[in-house]
């Protein structure tokens, strides 16, 4: 078989290019430290680490979900805090109040503070976020949720609803609190107010109610008392029913509750028990009334026994109101924490997807650098040995 020249040639060059690409290859991956540079170089690593690149954006996605969440969630808190130490002092100044030794002045002026109370819980309760949002609008969240209407009380015109982020793969967790829940509600389970009727003229006054038996089967039940008065005969009836005399410092039993009344009513007099989601829970009317309530001057029995109901209601539907946005700001601390322990699921899988996409496409630098003096050595020897073989020929013999 003869080879030609030119075949000797070719064959010489073509080992060079081979050698000389596989040497910049080498010398690519220890400049960019990838092992896989291009999807040729290895297919099916590189299809898979685009899988692992694709769950590691998602994950840095909900990481960068659960920083937003934690910012609303611990704005919440904070001002949940701030409405707590307002209801706080709220309560602290009817208890003052209900001290019988103070003057319609010392009232006056606990119906300022009072006030001021009042206007700092409206403000709170119209808190915007950093980007002029409404924390307890709902999803109307582009205008004050609680707004004065024309009879001049608060009332809530956001929505039901709570904003929503999907701070994992499998969970999707609410980090608002709408107003209605934190203003407007009170705690689970039945709680029982007493109210006395706004026409009273009597001086019955109410300590309670207290529960006395959970289990009654009317427990849970709306009680309406109204007073009759026939010259010295005083009865009052129970949502209706048949008249039962009435005394002065008598102790009412109403379906697993018990209230004693004392004072004496005049006919029509009326007094409501029943459970506090039906006896007014929004707790800016609640203030309103204890407000005006301090600034009426009390001239008669009549009007002290009113103050002193007014006054024994309010504390009810305060503590109440505490104990819910306790309740609230619980439930808000406990999403923060659970976003701390997302973070550090969401880290340690982070880990994981980087070690796992290093292991597949990453350089191992030693193996590199071994075959990157190798890819020379082949080279200088393609480089000699066409340097060898074209120097043959016949004439050299001859």
């Amino acid at each position: 078989m003869r080879v030609s020249t030119v075949t000797m040639f070719e064959q010489s060059v073509s080992a060079m290019n081979h050698q000389q690409n596989e040497l910049l290859r080498v010398g690519q991956q220890l400049a960019t430290g990838k092992r896989v540079i291009n999807p040729s170089d290895d297919p099916r690593a590189a299809s898979q680490a685009l899988a692992v690149s694709q769950s590691i954006a998602a994950n840095q996605q909900y990481m960068d979900t659960r920083i937003t969440a934690r910012n609303t969630l611990s704005q919440t808190d904070s001002v949940l805090g701030s409405v707590t130490d307002a209801l706080t002092s709220a309560r602290t100044l009817i208890v003052q109040a209900a001290n019988d030794t103070l003057s319609d002045a010392d009232r006056q002026s606990l119906a300022s503070e009072l006030t001021g109370i009042y206007e700092t819980m409206l403000g709170l309760a119209n808190t915007t976020d950093g980007n002029g949002n409404y924390l307890f609008g709902g999803y109307q969240n582009s205008s004050p949720p609680f707004v004065v209407n024309a009879a001049g009380e608060v009332e809530y015109v956001g929505d039901e609803n709570v904003q929503e982020l999907q701070v994992d793969a499998t969970r999707r967790m609410p980090v608002q609190v709408n107003g209605d829940s934190v203003f407007n509600s009170v705690p689970g389970g039945v709680r029982y107010v007493a109210e006395a009727g706004d026409g009273n003229t009597g001086t019955v006054t109410f300590t309670g109610p207290s529960v006395t038996n959970p289990a009654h089967d009317n427990y849970g039940d709306y009680f309406a008392l109204a007073f009759q008065v026939d010259g010295d005969d005083v009865t009052y009836t129970v949502n209706g029913g048949d008249p039962v005399p009435y005394e002065a410092g008598q102790q009412i039993d109403l379906g697993g509750l018990s209230i004693t009344l004392d004072g004496v009513p005049e006919d029509g007099d009326t007094l409501a028990v029943g459970p506090a989601e039906q006896m007014g829970t929004n707790v800016f009317t609640t203030l309103e009334k204890a407000i005006t309530a301090l600034e009426t001057p009390i001239e008669t029995p009549a009007d002290q026994a009113a103050f002193t109901n007014t006054m024994n209601t309010t504390l009810r539907k305060l503590d109440n109101a505490l104990d819910n946005v306790l309740t609230v700001q619980a439930s808000v601390g406990a999403k923060l924490n659970e976003l701390d322990v997302l973070d550090s699921v969401g880290s340690t899988r982070m880990i994981n997807y980087e070690q796992t996409r290093s292991d597949l496409i990453d350089l191992d630098y030693n193996q590199a650098i071994s075959e990157y003096a190798m890819r020379q050595v082949g080279l200088q020897a393609a480089q000699q040995t066409f340097v060898a073989i074209q120097g043959l020929s016949l004439f050299n013999y001859m």
